[in-house]
């Protein structure tokens, strides 16, 4: 018995000797996985998700035409959520006051940054850097009533050097956007219709001083 006991001692089972089986390292990796994906979900749903927060943008107040002179009543604050805001979105209204509204707009609508009159808007119009946007008179006013935000036109005006009855016409400028058409307000004379257009800084000069001494007509693309 005291041999056999012996030999168990020598060749039997040693505790500091033991190894861990290679599926009990997998169980504490996908334990300690399991612990870490709880905890970050845990910080998740205490900080919320950065898209559903709601910040406060500025909307028509009420149904705006297009060419209208923006006052305070026109517009107010709304809260909307961050994640489905438009790029350029305006927060502060005073930003917008005495601004020229582009086009028609619903009540509740979001005001960005393009839906004014500005260097921003003759620039996304033009996709120049030094975009200016050049009011212009039309010889034939019929043609006004046609034209439309976002059309693509050609500016033509007369030459100087010779009579009117012969004065041969030129391009002054290509592929220009039509940026509003101002509507005659309470019986106006339809001739005091303004055309803005958006081009680059050179053409924008040339048209503008054309647009002084003779009368201009546009080319439809």
């Amino acid at each position: 018995m005291t041999r056999a006991l012996a030999d168990l001692g020598r060749g039997g089972w040693n505790p500091s000797g033991w190894q861990r089986p290679p599926w009990a390292d997998a169980v504490l990796a996908r334990r300690l996985l399991a612990a870490v994906l709880a905890a970050l979900a845990a910080v998740l749903l205490i900080r919320g998700d950065p898209g559903t927060e709601r910040m406060p943008i500025v909307v028509a107040a009420r149904d705006l035409a297009p060419g209208r002179l923006l006052e305070a009543g026109d517009l107010r604050s709304a809260p909307r959520e961050a994640g489905t805001l438009p790029a350029g979105a305006v927060a502060d209204p005073a930003t917008l006051v005495g601004a020229t509204l582009t086009g028609a707009m619903r009540a509740g609508e979001v005001f960005t940054d393009l839906r004014v009159i500005g260097p921003r808007l003759a620039v996304a119009a033009t996709g120049a850097r030094d975009g200016r946007i050049v009011p212009i008179r039309l010889a034939d006013t019929a043609v006004a009533d046609i034209l439309r935000a976002g059309d693509r036109v050609d500016v033509i005006g007369a030459e100087d050097s010779n009579g009117p009855a012969t004065r041969p016409f030129r391009t002054l400028v290509t592929d220009a956007a039509v940026i509003l058409v101002s509507s005659p307000a309470g019986g106006r004379d339809t001739s005091e219709r303004v055309v803005l257009v958006a081009m680059d800084a050179e053409h924008a000069t040339t048209v503008a001083g054309a647009s002084l001494r003779t009368a201009l007509t546009v080319v439809f693309h």
